[in-house]
């Protein structure tokens, strides 16, 4: 195999996780729009889910914090062609433009609200504050990053202790930077910040992203390369178990035995996302990192199909949260509702609470959704590929 194949074969098992974890990440923002339950119960609660409930909202943990990883070893690749100052300038140059597109582009899209009454902080927001980090950090030794990313990963649970002596009640900074539980900041008349995702343990996740990017580079054998995924992935997840067991540290909320045995496992593997905690991110990079070893060598339809998503991920993510809402809007007058009815008790215009469908209509009309941003998505694909634009990148 030449090394134009190689670094191909690469680039492309990258390609095709990203892919599938979006795709994934559209069953959850449809489930989000579509399913009558979304905003009355937590499908995690063992005392109220069903298994296919719990199922449907459990597999889309892998989405945002593979995405967050893949952006950092995507980073690496970028900087095997760009002397560290161009990348430096680059990263922390993208990553203020995402956190403008998360509060302009983003939230429009998930609100409908052209008066941008809430503003929400989500995983671009994150995306964004962690590559301008990653920026400046770039000049770094690759161990004083890696340093930095463990600690951040491994440690930043130690957080919750001082928290939970608050009480809850903390204040914007550390909100941003640590908690982030979805709350909300008064920052003009009738206008409020959402934050959905504090930013510090994302980072971690983006810089340890940075650091497996060095498995990527060419003078690395395919072997070997897979053969370290396969054990770091494997060792996370052995390390999501003795965590969970020993049940102390890794995760602010300890899990308690249940009626069933199916209601335990249930407590057993809700962990929480906002912010991820450390058995957040071993249970969901640990299988990732495995199917990346895996996909290496893996070259069929499915894989194709996902890469084209996997290829364009900020214009699908940007793409799909519009299209799920305008289908949510169609659905919302189609079932009866009127204009008295667009704003509600969340900030989702068109989105009632007591709105929905049954579990069977959200799988069907995300497969609906995919099919029609495939075309979409593969004609950008194209387009960016026969064009050298300098926006390009920033899209």
């Amino acid at each position: 195999m030449n090394e134009l194949t190689a670094v191909k074969k690469r680039v492309q098992s990258i390609d095709i996780l990203r892919g599938i974890v979006m795709i994934i990440m559209a069953l959850d923002h449809v489930r989000d729009y579509f399913h009558n339950g979304a905003f009355q119960a937590d499908p995690l609660d063992p005392a109220t889910t069903t298994p296919i409930l719990y199922f449907t909202r459990w597999i889309t943990h892998f989405c945002a914090p593979t995405f967050v990883f893949l952006a950092g070893t995507s980073a690496y690749l970028i900087g095997l062609r760009k002397p560290k100052a161009d990348l430096s300038s680059f990263l922390m140059k993208r990553g203020l433009w995402l956190i403008f597109i998360e509060a302009v582009v983003i939230t429009l899209a998930w609100t409908f609200n052209p008066l941008y009454n809430a503003i929400i902080f989500q995983v671009i927001w994150a995306i964004g504050i962690s590559m301008v980090l990653l920026g400046l950090a770039v000049r770094l030794p690759y161990g004083v990053i890696f340093t930095i990313g463990a600690l951040i990963v491994l440690g930043h649970n130690l957080l919750d202790y001082p928290e939970a002596a608050r009480n809850q009640n903390v204040p914007f900074i550390w909100d941003l930077l640590h908690n982030g539980r979805f709350d909300t900041y008064t920052f003009a008349p009738n206008r409020v910040l959402i934050i959905a995702y504090a930013f510090l343990p994302w980072t971690g996740i983006m810089f340890m992203g940075y650091c497996a990017g060095k498995l990527f580079a060419p003078t690395v054998d395919s072997i070997k390369r897979q053969k370290t995924l396969f054990i770091i992935g494997t060792g996370l997840i052995v390390l999501f178990v003795v965590l969970r067991l020993l049940n102390e540290y890794g995760n602010p909320f300890p899990w308690t035995e249940q009626k069933s045995g199916l209601a335990t496992l249930g407590a057993f593997m809700n962990i929480q996302k906002y912010p991820p905690s450390l058995m957040y991110a071993c249970i969901t990079l640990g299988p990732a990192l495995i199917v990346l070893a895996l996909l290496e060598n893996v070259q069929n339809r499915f894989t194709e199909f996902a890469k084209i998503f996997g290829r364009v991920p900020f214009f699908y993510y940007v793409l799909h949260i519009y299209l799920i809402h305008l289908l949510t809007v169609i659905a919302f007058f189609i079932e009866g509702y009127g204009t008295k009815d667009i704003v509600g008790q969340t900030p989702f215009l068109f989105r009632p609470v007591q709105f929905g469908y049954d579990l069977w209509a959200v799988y069907l009309i995300w497969i609906v959704v995919i099919l029609a941003l495939y075309p979409l998505c593969k004609w950008y694909n194209k387009y960016k590929a026969t064009h050298t634009q300098w926006w390009l990148s920033y899209l």
